[in-house]
């Protein structure tokens, strides 16, 4: 069965203070979908563009395993371009430009093909664009995973609560958890959000690795130290693909895999990071992936006798 990703390809345009680049490929669910495609074989997209998107960023895509038949190409229109500049911490950054273009009129139309999907990954997108995917497939996912970001707390709250309800897994950030809660701690911000309709709740704390909540349990996943972090646009949409895409190889949604998930999602995105864009997410080894896995297990591993 199949995973269907959904969300932003897309153009950026990046500054860190190792470099800069020219409009390259990004997007959500760029990056989603080729974390995903280490793990699952059979993944459909669902997004926008326009004419002006490479039709050599597509065939990367379909060498990924991806099937664009969901990706809408709107001629004489432009894809969605967003540029930054990351501060010294590359923690924060400046947007110095947001031009949505084909995304301002987005509709999404999930493909026949599309409608049986067994797990289904909503990339950051408008809740009412989201809640549209759910209403046009032909059963429940297995799973449905969720990213939304602080924009649409401030722009769609009343959307945003009714998309929470909808969806089993929700992937948001710390700043974004307290927001989302009103609430500092984050164990105490995990059960008002998981209150909210969600099952699972997945924080991502960037450098300082990720959390996994539901009622009863958490588990914390490290990030990985690295000597060189170049680009971090991207990292967490590159953490949901690699935790997603687990899941679908697996088929378990159990909270034990889950766990595992995580650690799939923190090695994809900590790739991520080593390069601009998504290159260095193109044309990975299973050895290379396998080897980063392995430094996350050895990271964490330890006895104890408290004998």
């Amino acid at each position: 069965m199949s995973l269907l990703v959904v969300g932003t390809v897309a153009f950026d345009a990046i500054e860190t203070p190792f470099g800069k680049t020219d409009k390259i490929i990004g997007g959500a669910a760029t990056y989603i979908s080729l974390a995903a495609s280490y793990f699952h074989k059979k993944i459909n997209l669902v997004s926008v563009v326009g004419d002006d998107f490479p039709t050599e960023s597509i065939a990367m895509m379909h060498k990924h395993h991806v099937n664009t038949a969901g990706l809408q190409i709107k001629k004489g229109e432009k894809s969605f371009f967003w540029s930054g500049r990351y501060h010294a911490d590359m923690n924060s950054r400046d947007t110095l430009a947001t031009e949505l273009n084909v995304l301002a009129n987005f509709d999404p139309i999930v493909p026949d093909e599309y409608k049986d999907c067994e797990f289904l990954m909503l990339g950051n997108l408008m809740p009412g664009v989201q809640q549209k995917v759910l209403s046009q497939l032909s059963k429940r996912p297995k799973l449905v995973v969720l990213d939304t970001m602080n924009f649409w707390m401030d722009a769609a709250w009343d959307e945003l609560l009714k998309t929470l309800a909808m969806v089993d897994v929700l992937t948001i950030n710390d700043s974004e958890a307290r927001q989302l809660s009103g609430e500092y701690s984050l164990v105490k911000a995990a059960q008002k959000i998981l209150d909210m309709g969600p099952k699972y709740l997945i924080i991502k704390k960037g450098e300082h690795g990720a959390l996994l909540f539901n009622k009863e349990q958490v588990f914390f996943a490290p990030a990985l130290p690295l000597e060189d972090v170049f680009d971090p646009t991207g990292a967490g949409d590159t953490f949901a693909g690699g935790f997603i895409g687990h899941i679908a190889a697996t088929k378990d949604i159990s909270f034990e895999n889950m766990k595992r998930a995580i650690i799939f999602g923190s090695a994809m995105a900590s790739f991520c990071v080593e390069k601009f864009g998504v290159e260095k997410l193109v044309g990975l080894t299973k050895d290379e992936v396998d080897e980063r896995v392995q430094e996350f297990i050895d990271l964490v591993q330890f006895e104890i006798d408290l004998g």
